[in-house]
């Protein structure tokens, strides 16, 4: 059993319950639009947000466990999202064409070597001017505490080719605990 799937035994430090006022605050300004495709989606907080605000939405996750809690949340909530185990390295296998594509806490999981075929593969599902939201650790945050700093020119130099940077803001990534989350940078970027 791999670390993520462990880590839903209980409830991870990320996993806080709603969706990150991030993504919400998306939603409110119109960014997000079309079919949504939520990336390593745990147990579904923004993939069933995005659904209870009208979104066609699918949402993928490596961990077996992360994805049946979602499915029983969506049964519970009534809402229609399709979750499925998947490798966020083979997103080619769906086989089909999303408008958005969001990503709370992945990107800065991904080494050096898998970042170039998470890119490629998020390009296979990634309509043209489709846009894909990260919410990721930042450089700015401390050591110490939580997963690998990524800095801007990281996300930079992951998206040059075949891509638009539409912006790299400072944000807040919420957790369960700490009071004042880490921070992180929220992204936008856009398929050429």
């Amino acid at each position: 059993m791999d670390f993520f799937d462990s880590a839903y035994r209980g409830t991870p430090p990320w996993d806080i319950g709603r969706p990150q006022k991030e993504f919400v605050e998306l939603v409110q300004s119109g960014e997000i639009t079309g079919s949504v495709l939520d990336i390593g989606c745990g147990t579904g907080e923004h993939a069933l947000f995005f659904a209870q605000e009208g979104y066609d939405v699918w949402g993928i996750d490596s961990a077996p466990l992360a994805i049946q809690k979602a499915q029983e949340k969506a049964a519970a909530r009534g809402l229609p999202v399709h979750f499925c185990v998947l490798n966020a390295l083979e997103l080619s296998l769906l086989n089909r064409k999303f408008n958005t594509a969001t990503d709370s806490g992945l990107f800065h999981t991904l080494s050096d070597q898998d970042r170039p075929v998470f890119v490629h593969n998020l390009a296979a599902v990634l309509s043209p001017g489709g846009k894909y939201f990260i919410l990721c650790f930042s450089n700015e945050e401390p050591d110490g505490y939580g997963p690998r700093r990524i800095t801007k020119r990281e996300i930079q130099e992951s998206f040059c080719e075949g891509w638009s940077i539409n912006y790299i803001r400072p944000a807040t990534f919420e957790s369960r605990t700490r009071a004042q989350g880490p921070r992180a940078w929220l992204s936008s970027i856009s398929r050429k």
